[in-house]
């Protein structure tokens, strides 16, 4: 059964995403595909001059700071096997990685309840945290909803002399039920034509030949260094300076295959809008949540230079041709029943049962009693195991 959803498209929300995630109607949103932190332990800013100027975040996670103790109480007597991963990660890696499962889980909680029936959720990490976080998402939406840990594969960034180049993001993508929409892709595959090429521009020419077949888990044939010029020799308008952008190509694949035009698309952790363009793009109805103060102008500057909005400047909610772009800072009202993803449950008390006499004898008192009492009758059992 699907919901209402309670928040118009084109949303965008500012502040902590737990509080506006629990502020959404239940079986309302079709898609979630966001790019949270990774916990790599690290301090990421954006570029200085460009759209993003100033955007800055802290990738590096604390027990004491972080974490809020009613989330533990809630993880722990309503989501046990969750808090077994914590506990693991914890245990094998440190407290600075159970606190960002701990972070994770919560607002993962939140993302499967608001999630329609047939709703799917792609969940970008790396190597840092992946493996917890899939044992995470095993735990809350059942290992049997897991569908694919998609790899997605660059050339960017440095090599080292001390093991093999780490050149990949994993992408877990995980349905609700087992009735998710699913719309299957095609993929572009690089293959020559021929071998021993007398000229590097005869390579060249052989090298942007193309065939397609059905999409696989591993992408490598996405250009992850956004910014760079096109065929026709033009700056990328993508760029935005934003210290961890992924390309509009990425996402755009994600929600093509997971959605349908007019459904609504969700992404918690928006950043630099790359999923809410990409959602636009595809004529998709979307709402975002980040806690960077500049991630409203970032959207409005980006769907500006992609060519949707067009009007007089403004301040926030400008009235455009697609229609108003809205921005909160406080979370919606939900109109359904209300229910959270981690309700209260009170324990059950349980009478504590008085023993038999039997169940404190050892098994050779049992047997010494059963010797007896054959010799006072024919047929005795025992109240044990009944023969």
């Amino acid at each position: 059964m699907s919901g209402n959803l309670n928040v118009k498209s084109r949303t965008l929300f500012h502040g902590d995403n737990l509080e506006f995630l629990r502020g959404i109607n239940s079986n309302s949103i079709h898609l979630i595909a966001t790019d949270p932190p990774f916990n790599k332990n690290r301090d990421f800013h954006a570029t200085p001059d460009s759209l993003a100027s100033g955007a800055s975040f802290q990738d590096r996670w604390s027990w004491d700071d972080d974490i809020h103790p009613d989330w533990i109480d809630q993880i722990k007597d309503d989501w046990p096997s969750v808090w077994e991963v914590i506990d693991a990660a914890n245990a094998s890696w440190g407290k600075d990685m159970g606190a960002f499962m701990c972070f994770m889980a919560v607002r993962l909680m939140e993302m499967k309840r608001i999630l329609r029936k047939d709703g799917s959720i792609y969940l970008h990490c790396d190597p840092t945290a992946s493996h917890y976080l899939k044992a995470t998402l095993d735990a809350i939406f059942g290992r049997k909803n897991f569908r694919n840990e998609i790899i997605w594969g660059y050339r960017t960034g440095g090599v080292s002399k001390r093991w093999f180049g780490r050149k990949h993001d994993t992408i877990l993508f995980y349905a609700k039920t087992k009735k998710y929409l699913f719309n299957p892709q095609k993929q572009k595959i690089r293959q020559h034509r021929k071998y021993g090429h007398k000229s590097i521009q005869e390579f060249q020419d052989d090298y942007g030949w193309y065939r397609e077949a059905s999409m696989r888990d591993v992408w490598e044939d996405l250009n992850a260094l956004v910014g760079k010029t096109d065929g026709k020799n033009k700056a990328n308008t993508e760029r935005t300076g934003y210290p961890t952008q992924k390309p509009l190509a990425l996402y755009e694949r994600i929600i093509k295959a997971s959605s349908n035009p007019g459904d609504v698309v969700l992404d918690p952790f928006c950043g630099c809008a790359t999923t809410l363009v990409a959602a636009e793009r595809l004529g998709r109805q979307w709402v975002g949540i980040d806690i960077w103060e500049k991630a409203h102008e970032t959207v409005i500057e980006r769907l500006k230079n992609e060519g949707f909005l067009s009007g007089p400047d403004g301040d926030r909610g400008r009235l455009w041709e697609v229609g108003q772009i809205e921005y909160f800072d406080k979370p919606p009202v939900r109109t359904d029943d209300g229910d959270e993803a981690v309700p209260f449950m009170p324990p059950v008390v349980k009478q504590k049962r008085v023993p038999y006499r039997w169940e404190e004898l050892s098994r050779a008192e049992i047997v010494e009693h059963l010797l007896k009492a054959q010799q006072q009758a024919d047929l005795v059992l025992c109240a044990g195991c009944g023969r």
